[in-house]
């Protein structure tokens, strides 16, 4: 859907930000840009809404250079998150979350239901959040507004830049679960820009690792970028620990699981959940098994040893 071919960003006095860039974004993926600080990812997203103009190559849109599209007509077709949110103080959560309708010419009434439908969306109630400012609101109802503002036009592109960094990391963890929970339901092509290659494999179809000078040094699926990292670079910046992550990319395999007779099971976890929510959860209720079902009925048992071959497994076949 979204297809960046040779783009590049130079600066007058010299600075490359971006280099030489070919990205291909798929319709309904959530593809996360990651790497460390002045290496081209917020540039990059700011070109695709033309928040910054690029100096070379070309992006399209549905096949169309977004460079003859009006740029104001353009970023109505996109929902853009930044970490700060960036709310209007002197207008109320519902107001806020009607911009864009209210912009593209909706009657109030129409705008104001709509913002309410999203404002359910993300977990805010409508009737107790609607009428209040922004500083009224927590960091993380703060975060949730945004998303929902982004969502109110319906676009089919949603540009993220570090929209869950300013919060804690027990709320952040939640904001996450609950956007992916919204991707499933919404299939939207999401941009999204993160530091932190945890968030970026938590989260991400696939992941996009940038390098200094606004080089693209790997864009893969998440397992593939911790179990086959295409340069010293990538392996130094997804850490020793890459076997671990892998964790939670990786999910319960029915043939990790051993029959629940002869095990006392007190816990469990849904067969979709991946080995680190089920050791996770292991390790949460101090239990040495966790059960696994699947439409409320136990399937079978992950054992400690069930999570260490299925994760050597994983790192084979990587």
């Amino acid at each position: 859907m979204i297809r960046l071919a040779g783009v590049g960003k130079t600066y007058p006095d010299g600075t490359v930000a971006v280099h030489e860039l070919d990205l291909d974004v798929p319709r309904g993926s959530l593809v996360c840009l990651v790497g460390p600080s002045g290496c081209g990812k917020s540039t990059t997203l700011k070109m695709v809404n033309r928040l910054i103009e690029p100096t070379s190559g070309t992006i399209t849109l549905d096949g169309e250079d977004i460079t003859h599209v009006d740029p104001v007509a353009l970023r109505r077709r996109m929902g853009y998150v930044i970490q700060q949110v960036g709310l209007f103080p002197h207008q109320t959560v519902r107001t806020n979350v009607a911009t864009v309708p209210s912009l593209l010419g909706w009657d109030r009434r129409k705008a104001m239901a709509r913002a309410d439908e999203l404002m359910d969306l993300v977990g805010l109630d409508p009737a107790q959040h609607g009428g209040r400012y922004p500083h009224q609101l927590s960091g993380g109802q703060r975060q949730r507004v945004g998303v929902a503002r982004a969502l109110a036009a319906d676009p089919p592109v949603l540009l993220m830049d570090e929209p869950f960094g300013a919060v804690d990391p027990v709320v952040r963890g939640r904001l996450q679960e609950e956007f992916l929970r919204l991707q499933r339901d919404l299939q939207k092509t999401v941009l999204l820009v993160t530091h932190d290659i945890d968030e970026a494999v938590r989260m991400g179809d696939r992941v996009a690792v940038f390098a200094a000078g606004g080089r693209l040094a790997q864009y893969d699926v998440p397992a593939q970028i911790l179990g086959k990292p295409a340069d010293d670079f990538v392996a130094e910046f997804v850490g020793s620990a890459r076997g671990l992550r892998r964790l939670s990319v990786t999910p319960i395999d029915r043939g990790d699981l051993e029959a629940p007779d002869g095990h006392q099971v007190r816990t469990s976890v849904d067969v979709s959940a991946s080995l680190e929510d089920a050791l996770a959860t292991m390790m949460r209720y101090d239990e040495g098994v966790v059960g696994v079902t699947e439409d409320g009925r136990t399937v079978g048992v992950l054992t400690p040893n069930g999570v260490h071959r299925a994760l050597r497994r994983s790192v084979q076949q990587a």
